[in-house]
């Protein structure tokens, strides 16, 4: 692991992804089956979904802080153009696995826990401290290394290959995210079998 990966993956913002992941368990076939996108296959299963709506919103808050630390960086008048744009491309991956975990949580008849004010996450990701574009960017990539992990993390506890596929879709697109984003830091790119470890 070179040391800008490990002074990412130490950072304070990081852990709570892999804290979440590590600490969830598996979810029902009902689940599993709703965010995979087959609504027919969880039709009559039975299942006690309380478990899997808390989870969901977990998973769920952390879209919500990642939407909102893009918000931040978009919002600062930090960023040039073609770093902007991509910055506002990575914010709509995350509102889309925000809207799946969203449709599925309600989908199990539980209520999506909702965003806090943009002034909430400010104070969370410390934004007073970014200066300038690097400092914008070094934070997005601590969010998406720590959401690597933790979505690679899990992957191994679930059952359930669908869930474990749809786990492993959320890490790709955090790894491109992290890879462009460690490109554009100029920072060198990780080695082989660097994430999940």
């Amino acid at each position: 692991m070179t040391s800008s990966v490990q002074t990412l993956a130490t950072s304070p913002v990081a852990p709570s992804r892999r804290l979440f992941m590590g600490r969830t368990g598996t979810l029902s076939a009902v689940a599993v089956a709703l965010l995979a996108g087959n609504s027919a296959l969880a039709q009559g299963m039975g299942a006690d979904v309380s478990k899997d709506v808390s989870i969901l919103n977990v998973a769920l808050g952390l879209e919500h802080e990642a939407i909102n630390a893009y918000q931040l960086g978009a919002g600062s008048g930090l960023l040039q153009k073609p770093v902007l744009d991509i910055a506002v491309q990575f914010q709509a991956h995350h509102k889309v696995h925000r809207d799946i975990l969203m449709s599925t949580i309600q989908k199990l008849g539980g209520k999506p826990v909702m965003k806090m004010k943009l002034e909430a996450y400010a104070k969370a990701l410390n934004a007073g401290a970014l200066r300038n574009q690097n400092d914008v960017l070094d934070l997005a990539a601590r969010l998406e290394l720590g959401a690597i992990n933790a979505y690679l993390g899990v992957i191994p506890a679930f059952g359930n290959k669908d869930l474990a596929k749809v786990a492993g879709r959320l890490a790709a697109d955090e790894t491109m995210h992290f890879t462009i984003l460690t490109n554009a830091l100029g920072r060198p790119l990780p080695g082989a079998l660097t994430f999940g470890a």
